[in-house]
């Protein structure tokens, strides 16, 4: 490979030109390598923010309208489930077990979810994790709550922290139910998922917080200590079937059922549909990143032609020592590919280091864990397709450079 090392110095002796060269390759390829990061970073938080539940049943609103706000606690739900219809549907005899979830309530821009207890025995997620507390309890009282780790640590709560939930999505103020507030019990350890940004609160919790309310409003002069009464309805429920088998026969059961307006979803599928809604966006920012991977790629080719007018005296040079023209060749094609080379490595660094950047920003703004892990087989594949396009690109001025005639450079041009 004696070409190799002679292409290495040669880049050694223009190493001012070479470096800049290799360094704009090298971010094209950070931005390359990062996109496709956190696309599949993204892509696998996204299927594992629910596992284990066989269905999800929630008023007929669309399946991937009951997803998010069940699961992700995204927009408002648009109906509920009347209670005399949970307790009818969780004692099917093909149901193992169920979990209600009541939301309509916030705390400072963060969701109050009410459940019961099964939802920290049954609820998974990732590769069949269950939800661990950190620290604390869970609730017993209908007035405790349970924190989420991000709004734990974003709202500087602890155990014995008194909080106050606004009614609605609004902040504090006329909705706040200032006149029963909840006592910290508890803390989660963080999941990556929408539990993290999550208060959790038992069924009596809600309950208790709207007595002497009617349609979102304090009702002056109701009475206040009234016995908390049992739900009226909630917004939906987790199902975990018995056999799996008749996971299909229980979706149709419930969305016929006629006493409620009702629908189940399949989590994984509707997970799945939803993240197919969004492809369009992966695929253009893959495309544009590809894009100025190509671009840099132009510029080095640019830089290599310029080079060969510079280099003529230096090819000839070597020509009339011996060097066969095919030497030549390979000399600017290894060039070429050691600058691809360098640029992929520099590249990596650079990725790594805006990953370990941004990798707490967009669990706290998305929620998305990225971690700082060895390249994917597929990023690997596209760091490979750089190093080849960059050969490539040497080929067009290593054809030039092939075709001088011998005196070419050693001619003194007037």
């Amino acid at each position: 490979m004696f070409w190799l090392s002679l292409a290495w110095k040669s880049l050694l002796n223009r190493r001012a030109t070479a470096l800049l060269t290799a360094l704009s390759m090298g971010i094209s390829v950070m931005l390359l390598v990062s996109v496709e990061k956190i696309r599949v970073d993204a892509k696998a938080n996204f299927a594992s923010t629910i596992s284990g539940t066989d269905l999800i049943v929630g008023a007929r609103a669309g399946p991937v309208n009951l997803l998010l706000y069940t699961v992700f606690r995204l927009g408002d739900p648009t109906g509920g489930v009347r209670w005399s219809s949970y307790q009818t549907l969780k004692d099917h005899p093909a149901v193992a077990w169920t979990v209600p979830l009541s939301l309509g309530d916030s705390h400072r821009g963060y969701r109050v979810l009410g459940t019961n207890l099964d939802y920290f025995e049954y609820y998974r997620y990732g590769r069949d994790q269950t939800i661990r507390l950190s620290e604390g309890r869970p609730f017993d009282n209908p007035l405790d709550v349970v924190l989420g780790s991000e709004v734990a640590t974003a709202l500087g709560y602890t155990v014995g922290s008194r909080i106050v939930v606004s009614h609605g999505l609004g902040g504090a103020g006329i909705s706040a139910h200032d006149d029963k507030p909840f006592t910290v019990v508890g803390v989660l350890a963080p999941t990556g998922t929408p539990i993290d940004r999550t208060l959790h609160v038992s069924l009596e919790g809600i309950e208790a917080i709207h007595i002497g309310w009617v349609n979102g409003v304090r009702v002056a002069g109701a009475p206040q200590n009234a016995p908390i009464p049992e739900p009226e309805a909630i917004t939906g429920f987790l199902v975990g079937m018995k056999s799996r088998i008749k996971t299909f026969a229980f979706q149709r059961h419930v969305n016929g059922y006629t006493d409620d307006v009702l629908m189940a979803i399949i989590p994984g599928l509707t997970l799945q549909s939803l993240w197919t809604t969004l492809s369009g966006v992966e695929r253009a920012l893959f495309a544009m990143s590809a894009l100025v991977v190509v671009a840099s790629l132009l510029g080095m080719l640019t830089v290599l032609l310029a080079g060969i007018n510079e280099r003529r005296r230096e090819i000839a040079l070597l020509r009339a020592m011996g060097t066969p023209a095919s030497h030549v060749f390979k000399l600017l094609c290894g060039e070429s590919m050691l600058l691809g080379a360098v640029g992929v490595a520099l590249g990596l660094v650079l990725h790594y280091g805006a990953i370990a950047s941004v990798a707490p920003w967009l669990l706290s703004a998305y929620g998305v864990v990225v971690t700082l892990g060895p390249p994917s087989a597929s990023t690997w594949a596209l760091l490979a397709a750089v190093i080849a396009g960059a050969t490539v690109v040497g080929i067009a001025p290593a054809a030039l450079a092939y075709r001088n005639a011998l005196d070419d450079g050693l001619t003194v041009r007037t």
